[in-house]
């Protein structure tokens, strides 16, 4: 099987889009799928290109067996709706180019960047094969409540878009139930959804000792921390943890933000005005550290804005944190929030809501028992949720696609 898969995001890039798909194609690969890769020069969250990169109009590269080409386009900081859009769509316009001149069977393009998807659609109807749309966000839904942009017809009319794009893909790959459910109820066949949803590497996460040496480099000895690695993003709320934070009295609760995004700078600008000592910020790190970090943790932090929209979300932290038996604390209601009940995996506070925010941090740190309950409950979760057996189950769905 030949795989063109088309996406913004990809290592030495470290959020969850790239992630997700480097995980899913290297397991591919040992199926003997051949997998080319359109991305663009690495440069998220800041639009700055990675040391060793140049945004060049067409560049080559071989990571881990898989044939990666990288095409210029307009790049910018994770902020700021118009010149986002002008990176995503003239991302979409080169990589329609380049995909004319591949070989392949079949087409995946993932979201939330949009535009990816037009340009699988595009090709699709070209070069008349068939196309996947992997669905990781609600977009442009996700932008209303966000407030990134506040034009009503244009959105309403990118909605119009987005159904038209799932009914003629040969077939929706959903990360949650959730986002099936939404889809459904807006018309679109059930019988053409598969729900593959995150879940964590166990090979690279997995029970460890804390690295003391890190802990002492942090002067973050004899602390309960809570940490965050990921996004700071406009979606996550983040500032209103921060706002929270000077509430707690108790000074054995460190916080510690790993990332970068269009918050950062915010979040780092309240600490200070708030005089916060029990906070640290760092920049983000590459893949193969998180599990050093992730080891010196004692809680997992993962917020979003309170929002319908968001119910359909499951962070996809929660499944790094558990395969490291490390409690989620998950502000985030509906289908996260099942998960993390159902396998005792951690405690769910009510997104930006302060008291209960609080209350529930005291608890994971003063209630040993509940503590190590939850670490059991991770190990399960994480298991269900092993990254090889839901690579698998989409090759799968591959495979179906091309049979039909």
């Amino acid at each position: 099987m030949k795989i063109l898969f088309i996406t913004d995001n990809f290592p030495p890039e470290v959020n969850a889009p790239a992630t997700r798909t480097y995980e899913h194609c290297t397991e591919w690969i040992k199926q003997g799928a051949e997998i080319t890769i359109i991305t663009c020069t690495p440069n998220f969250p800041h639009g700055k290109i990675y040391d060793g990169y140049k945004n060049k109009l067409f560049q080559k590269e071989n990571l881990d067996g898989i044939e990666v080409i990288r095409v210029w386009s307009y790049l910018t900081s994770n902020s700021g709706f118009i010149k986002r859009i002008l990176d995503y769509a003239s991302f979409a316009f080169m990589a329609f180019g380049v995909g004319l001149f591949q070989k392949y069977d079949v087409i995946i393009a993932t979201s939330p960047q949009f535009f990816t998807t037009w340009t699988a659609w595009a090709l699709s109807k070209i070069r008349r094969k068939p196309w996947i749309f992997e669905l990781r966000d609600l977009w442009p839904e996700s932008i209303r409540t966000v407030g990134a942009m506040k034009q009503e017809r244009i959105l309403n009319w990118l909605e119009k878009v987005e159904l038209g794009l799932y009914k003629d893909a040969d077939k929706v790959v959903a990360v949650t139930d959730a986002f099936k459910r939404n889809l459904i109820e807006r018309g679109i066949d059930a019988d053409k959804i598969e729900v593959v949803t995150n879940g964590s590497n166990m090979d690279l996460f997995s029970p460890c000792e804390k690295d003391i040496g890190l802990l002492k480099s942090l002067n973050l000895e004899n602390k309960f921390i809570v940490g965050y690695i990921g996004t700071h993003g406009m979606a996550h709320s983040l500032d209103f943890i921060v706002q929270s934070i000077v509430k707690i009295e108790d000074r054995a609760i460190h916080f510690l933000f790993i990332g970068d995004g269009a918050m950062k700078q915010k979040m780092m600008e309240m600490a200070s005005m708030l005089l916060l000592k029990n906070i640290t910020f760092l920049d983000p790190i590459p893949k193969d550290d998180v599990p050093r970090y992730l080891s010196i943790i004692d809680v997992s932090l993962a917020p979003l804005k309170k929002s319908d929209t968001f119910k359909t979300v499951i962070p996809s932290k929660i499944f790094e944190a558990s395969a490291m038996q490390k409690p989620t604390l998950l502000g985030v209601e509906g289908q996260a929030q099942e998960i993390i009940e159902q396998y005792n995996a951690g405690l769910c506070f009510e997104p930006e809501h302060e008291k209960d925010f609080i209350s529930k941090v005291k608890l994971l740190k003063d209630d040993k028992i509940l503590y190590k309950n939850c670490q059991h409950g991770c190990g399960i979760l994480a298991s269900e949720f092993d990254r090889k057996k839901l690579s698998n189950k989409m090759l799968e769905v591959l495979n179906d696609v091309l049979k039909k």
